[in-house]
């Protein structure tokens, strides 16, 4: 593993960099989605940053934060056609990338530790998959739930 030394820190650094701008963009695709629903230019922008974001932190042995961010990533590209993006799962969307800033802010850039519960992780990842339905699942959320254990 890289999570020693300079250039660990180094790589660290501009990871957290290039992070907050494709935070950022997918923030700013979010807002648009609030104006223009279902937008799929702000979809496809929203889905490519947290794809890369996802990618980037994999590189870098960041767990939390690739899975997090791609399981976000994938909940968005596999939603059913016509993607329908309410009030609801806009607010979703919008707390797993407050949650992802958050998680960004507080990675030890010493060792690229991210002391995390994933609780909250795993409760935005089921909002969100409630609010967006996913292609291939025919019933009822608390039913995947189930089948799921």
């Amino acid at each position: 593993m890289m999570n020693d030394g300079k250039e660990w820190q180094l790589a660290l650094s501009a990871f957290l960099l290039e992070a907050e701008k494709l935070l950022n963009r997918s923030e700013e695709c979010l807002s648009h989605l609030h104006l223009i629903r279902n937008d799929s230019d702000a979809i496809d922008c929203m889905t490519l940053s947290l794809a890369k974001l996802a990618a980037q932190a994999d590189t870098l042995a960041l767990q939390a934060i690739s899975e997090f961010s791609g399981h976000i990533h994938g909940l968005i590209a596999n939603a059913e056609n016509p993607l329908q993006l309410h009030d609801q799962a806009l607010d979703a969307l919008h707390d797993c990338l407050t949650l992802l800033a958050w998680q960004l802010e507080l990675i030890d850039t010493k060792t690229g530790q991210l002391a995390l519960d994933e609780t909250e992780q795993t409760s935005l990842i089921a909002t969100v998959t409630v609010q967006i339905p996913q292609k291939g699942f025919t019933c009822k959320p608390q039913q995947r739930l189930h089948h799921a254990s």
